[in-house]
This record gives C-alpha cells, structure tokens and sequence, in this order.
C-alpha cells in the first residue's frame, strides 16, 4: 500500500519546542524555526567534494566577508573546525598555548595530541581570560630539549567562564606578541557572537587580528548543525584536505548549510535578547535566598552557586517541576544558557520557582 507524502509544512510543526519548556541547560538545545526550515526545504545543492554545493560555498564567502577574511570552510561542528585550524597551522611536536579550561583543551577528547601531535600548555586566566603578560612568561626559550610553540588560541566568550569575553584592547597586545614571536593565533568563537553583541567591535575587528576563526552556527544562531572555519585563502586549501581526511568530506551539505546562512543573515542581531535576558536572570538569582552568589554576567551564560544548605540535585528537580530544565557544572554551581527558543514566561516563571524553593 502506498504512504501517501506528507506536505511539507505538516512535518515542519512537529520539530517546535512546547510552549512552556525552559530548557537553559545550553543553547545547544535549539531547534530551527519554521523559517530556517523553509529556507532549508528549498536550498539549492551539489557535491560539496568538488565544491560545487552551491549553498555551501554561498554560506562560507557570506561568513568570510562578514570579517573581511579571505575564505571559510563549512565544517559538521566547533570541535572539528578548531581541531582542523590547530592541524592547519602546527607540526607534530610542537606547543599550542591556551587558556586551561579552553574547549579545545578541556572538552575536545585530547583532539590537540590526537590530530596533531601537539602538546598544550595552559594558562591560568580569570574565567577563561588571560593576558599578554601571562603569554609573555610563558613562552618557552629557543631549545631542543622543549617543544616550538607555535599556536595561541583564545576562546570568546568563554564557555567554562561563564560566557566571560576578552576586553578587546588584550586581545591587540596578545596578537603583538604573537607577532613579535612569530605566533600563529586562532580564536574559537563558538559565542564569538554573543561576545560581539556585548561588545563595541564588530566581525571585521576579530578578522584582523586572527590568523583563523571558527564560528558555531548551532548554539545561539540556532542552526541544528554546522561550524565555518575562516582564514587566508592558503589556511584554508591546507584546512579543506585536513577536513576530507577526518571524515569531514560532505556531498550535498547545501540543506544543512542553509541553516547556517539563514542564522548568520536574520539570528545575529537578536543574540542582544538573549544577553538582555540573562542579566534579567542574574538579577533575579542574586535575590534568591537559596543562591550564595552569580558569576558577573556578560553574554547569555550564567553560573551561579548555591548555598552550603541547598542540595543541587534537589534544586534542579525543584526547577523541573516548573518545566525549567538546569545543567550542574560543579559541586555547588548550576549554569543556565539563555537562547531564542526560550518563551517569554521564562523570567516569570523562573522567579516564581525560586520564591517557592525550601531547602
């Protein structure tokens, strides 16, 4: 028996969130807008291994001229393009300098050793920020017995931070010190946006200090799926033959990248809701009795630790029960990410949750 198809714009009203879900465990957590999915419905594509997906290559030079880079590469996550611009840019052997809770050192799976046999060494920053002056002393002298350092990378905002973003006038004094050391520098802008949206600085200021950046299509922007690497146009020959030998080789990807150029083109200027949201959200947590204090907030993540008295797995099943969903991220600490899936109830609702909460 035949199955009849399903119109199109049926399918698309099962994939939205219900109403009343405030889920702030992550802003990994949206989902496309009916929007974005008519925008992917209709994409057109090709076989992205002879670079010939139209959408793809529409969606890398819209990100590459939005920083006045050269050329971008349309990667499946964050994790692979900072991998890939780390392997671009190193030898086996050599030292990348970061931040020690930097998600390419703490949460990409020891990917610098495996992909690049690269070790890492880290600095102490505050909330994921360093200085030039920390770079400086770190940098190792001129010997065989230690390895050449050869990369920095900075993640902003910070996500183990608590979305902390580097005040623009260090990032200037680390990229001369890079330059005067001969460094490479990459930025993982995973919530490069979000940090631009609290900022003075637009794209093109990052693009000029960067030898390569990587901006996540799937967090705020609310793409399902995607990355895009970005650089000078010989980084990124040396990234695309990097990306076919991680696996990273896709063939009509034009659907999925879609998504990524219609959150670039419509998603970027209200990420300054989500920020606006969170301070909201600290003010409130910062009145609780059940909350001990709030990281300062600066973009859509905020970390806030409770109580000695307050048991977390029962605050967070508290919040459950008012459909709030939280992640735990210490002992003591819970995070909330702020995103445009989020109803308008949320900081209502939250406060009420809050007022009700008995230890």
């Amino acid at each position: 028996m035949a199955i009849a198809a399903v119109p199109v714009r049926s399918r698309l009203r099962v994939h939205n969130f219900p109403p009343m879900i405030i889920d702030l465990r992550s802003d990994t957590v949206t989902k496309p807008t009916p929007e974005m999915l008519e925008f992917m419905a209709s994409a057109p594509v090709g076989d992205d291994v002879f670079s010939e997906d139209p959408t793809i290559n529409q969606l890398q030079e819209y990100a590459a001229s939005l920083f006045g880079m050269e050329a971008g590469l349309f990667c499946p996550s964050g994790t692979m393009s900072n991998q890939i611009a780390i392997k671009a840019q190193t030898q086996p052997g050599d030292e990348v300098i970061c931040d020690e809770g930097a998600h390419v050192h703490y949460y990409e799976g020891g990917g610098i050793a495996f992909n690049s046999g690269c070790t890492t060494k880290t600095l102490k920053g505050i909330r994921g920020v360093f200085t030039a002056d920390q770079l400086t002393e770190a940098l190792r002298p001129s010997d065989v017995h230690f390895p050449r350092t050869s990369l920095v990378s900075i993640e902003n905002s910070c996500n183990r931070g608590g979305g902390k973003i580097f005040d623009f006038g260090e990032i200037q004094r680390i990229r001369k010190v890079c330059d005067d050391k001969n460094l490479k520098l990459h930025l993982d802008g995973a919530r490069l946006f979000n940090a631009i949206r609290a900022s003075n600085q637009g794209p093109k200021d990052f693009g000029r200090l960067f030898d390569s950046i990587s901006i996540c299509l799937s967090k705020g922007l609310g793409s399902p799926i995607g990355s895009v690497l970005l650089g000078s146009s010989e980084m990124i020959s040396r990234a695309r033959r990097i990306r076919k030998v991680l696996g990273g080789g896709m063939r009509q990807a034009g659907v999925i990248a879609a998504a990524g150029l219609y959150a670039l083109q419509n998603h970027v200027e209200r990420l300054g809701i989500d920020n606006d949201l969170a301070k909201q959200l600290e003010s409130t947590l910062n009145s609780s009795d059940a909350v001990s204090s709030v990281w300062p907030v600066e973009t859509n993540i905020i970390v806030f630790e409770l109580q000695d008295y307050v048991i977390p797995n029962q605050f967070i099943e508290h919040l459950k029960s008012y459909q709030i969903h939280a992640f735990q991220v210490g002992p003591k600490h819970v995070r909330f990410v702020t995103h445009l899936n989020l109803p308008a109830e949320t900081h209502s609702v939250l406060s009420s949750a809050l007022s009700s909460f008995s230890a």
